[in-house]
């Protein structure tokens, strides 16, 4: 029995390319022929971590009410579970932590129930929220309703919010293993604040002889988060806003590209992977296009604050764009964004 949400699906999506209850996307493009395509990407054994320590940035950036975790130790009874001894006839001691954790505020997946769009996909004339494949606002990712000048004074209680549909745990259950493909951006433009069209990423794609194919992801070597370790979580304006190329998202080729390559997923080095905000267009609908295009038409994640650069240096030391890589979510259901620590193997 079909499941199918839409009588209209936005253009240039791919909605029920991999079935109409779908939810992972291009994950799926990711095979065990692609991942053992990975795997022979192997060739030292060598590991990085791609994650930044998840106080990183640090502070409240951008405003976006997203902050460092917060540890708090366990208690039980009125006792604080650290450097506990239950027993003076006993050498064993314990600690225990609980951690306060924002999904998106260090190196992340931006989850597939993460952004929406509104559009007529009844085809009744009424804009309904849309999420990937056609899942629902209310009914498939659930959150309260309240005024926008309601948001200021809001504490949501736990069993308000979720996405019953779109969960990060679809997309830790894909495993998320496959063939990495570095792309430089810093070694062409340094700390410039670029914005990268789709004529500057052919070219850089040529000169570096970097090749892209179906089930590829797309890491972004931009070296912003290298730039965000040294400030020691203490981000200035300067850095955060005005530093460090980002994809053009209002290069209508570009997106076109990101659409018909067949790429699983694009992570990078900085904020948000397009810039934001986006360059001017007094016709636009769209305050973020890359976002609304990969999440919601095409299933296609996106990684933000990835630390690459170890390991973009190590492969430009050795002629080399390719490697295998293991990045999957916290298996948290219902979430919209999840940390990740991504493995890159070389």
């Amino acid at each position: 029995m079909s499941e199918r949400r839409w009588a209209r699906r936005p253009p240039n999506s791919n909605w029920g390319q991999f079935g109409d209850a779908d939810q992972r996307g291009r994950m799926n493009l990711l095979t065990p022929d692609r991942v053992r395509a990975a795997a022979a990407e192997i060739r030292e054994g060598l590991t990085f971590c791609l994650s930044l320590p998840l106080d990183y940035p640090g502070g409240n950036y951008h405003d976006l009410r997203r902050n460092p975790p917060r540890l708090h130790p366990v208690t039980k009874n009125g006792t604080c579970c650290y450097n506990l001894r239950p027993s003076l006839t006993l050498t064993d001691v314990w600690c225990d932590d609980y951690v306060v954790l924002y999904t998106h505020a260090s190196t992340h997946w931006d989850g597939l129930g993460h952004v929406g769009m509104a559009f007529d996909a009844d085809g009744d004339g009424i804009d309904e929220i849309v999420y990937y494949n056609g899942y629902r606002a209310h009914e498939d990712v659930v959150g309260p309703v309240f005024k926008c000048e309601e948001q200021r004074s809001y504490a949501p209680q736990e069993a308000e919010v979720g996405a019953q549909a779109l969960g990060m745990e679809n997309m830790a259950a894909s495993c998320v293993q496959g063939r990495g493909v570095m792309v430089d951006l810093h070694r062409h433009y340094g700390r410039q604040r670029a914005f990268v069209g789709y004529d500057d990423l052919m070219h850089i794609l040529e000169q570096d002889r970097v090749e892209v194919e179906e089930g590829d992801i797309i890491c972004l070597h931009t070296g912003l988060a290298a730039a965000l370790l040294k400030l020691d979580r203490n981000p200035d304006v300067d850095t955060l806003e005005n530093s460090h190329a980002v994809l053009d998202s209002r290069d209508q080729r570009l997106l076109r590209w990101v659409e018909e390559c067949g790429l699983v997923a694009i992570a990078a080095d900085n904020f948000a992977v397009e810039g934001v905000p986006a360059r001017p267009d007094a016709e636009a609908r769209c305050a973020e296009p890359l976002h609304e295009l990969c999440i919601v038409k095409l299933g296609v994640h996106l990684g933000e604050l990835w630390y690459l650069t170890e390991l973009n240096d190590w492969l430009n030391s050795r002629g080399r764009t390719r490697f295998m890589l293991t990045a999957p979510p916290l298996r948290l259901p219902g979430a919209v964004g999840s940390p990740v620590t991504p493995i890159a193997t070389v």
